[in-house]
């Protein structure tokens, strides 16, 4: 594959970087207590959840997309 057509293939993976907004945009999703996890309620882990799975997702962006 030609070099423009590899960029043009690695700008996808930006896409990725939406899930966390998407999973954190709309409240009324996940504004509940139940279920609880280690007795903290649903609206906080889920959020914390959500943090962890950023920097997963912001790692694996930044390793494919580095050598652009």
């Amino acid at each position: 594959m030609n070099q423009v057509g590899e960029k043009r293939r690695s700008r996808w993976w930006y896409l990725l970087l939406l899930l966390p907004l998407v999973g954190t945009l709309i409240p009324p999703i996940y504004s509940s207590e139940t279920p609880e996890l280690w007795g903290i309620p649903f609206f906080y882990w889920y959020q914390m959840l959500w943090v962890i799975i950023s920097s997963v997702i912001t790692l694996i962006v930044y390793a494919i997309t580095k050598n652009e």
